[in-house]
């Protein structure tokens, strides 16, 4: 029997958000059983040039799968919806998937790192995983999520979002 780990896919979209983060939310139970959904956030965008502000989720996947293998299946996902890769990594997206976490993995791989290093530096990244499993130990600090969480709320720009909802699970 293959042994299943927890998977935190960070979800963003400020091309058409509130029709693509529920239907990326949707396919993401391709990766394994979706077993929790964040709220959906907005917050303005990290670029230089002005754009639309982003939606941010996350939701948690109980999954069988490496992490390279996630990384393909996010990014064959993000493609099926419309998502356009360019030079500019802040460029406006229908989606944008990533693994922050997988279990308590670290990997320093070309093409993904675990845990995601945006984790600790973006309050979106932090909220949503936190709002998951609050008490999920980060794999190299230790704090668990909402800790990590907290040290943003006086600083964050995040406005919750209900009347996007991901799609339901379980």
């Amino acid at each position: 029997m293959t042994l299943t780990e927890l998977a935190f896919i960070a979800l963003g979209s400020n091309i058409d958000p509130e029709t693509n983060l529920p239907l990326a939310s949707a396919r993401l139970s391709e990766l394994g059983k979706i077993i929790a959904a964040s709220m959906v956030y907005q917050n303005p965008a990290i670029a230089g040039v002005p754009q639309p502000d982003y939606l941010n989720a996350a939701v948690l996947i109980q999954t069988t799968l490496d992490p390279l293998a996630i990384r393909d299946k996010l990014r064959e996902i993000e493609a099926n919806l419309g998502r356009v890769r360019t030079e500019d990594k802040f460029a406006p997206r229908t989606i944008d998937l990533d693994l922050c976490l997988l279990g308590d993995r670290v990997l320093e791989h070309e093409l993904l790192s675990l845990p995601d290093p945006d984790l600790l530096e973006r309050p979106y990244l932090a909220t949503t995983l936190a709002e998951l499993q609050p008490d999920f130990p980060h794999p190299i600090t230790g704090d668990p999520l909402e800790e990590i969480a907290n040290k943003f709320q006086k600083d964050t720009e995040l406005k919750p979002r209900s009347d996007v909802v991901l799609l339901s699970y379980g």
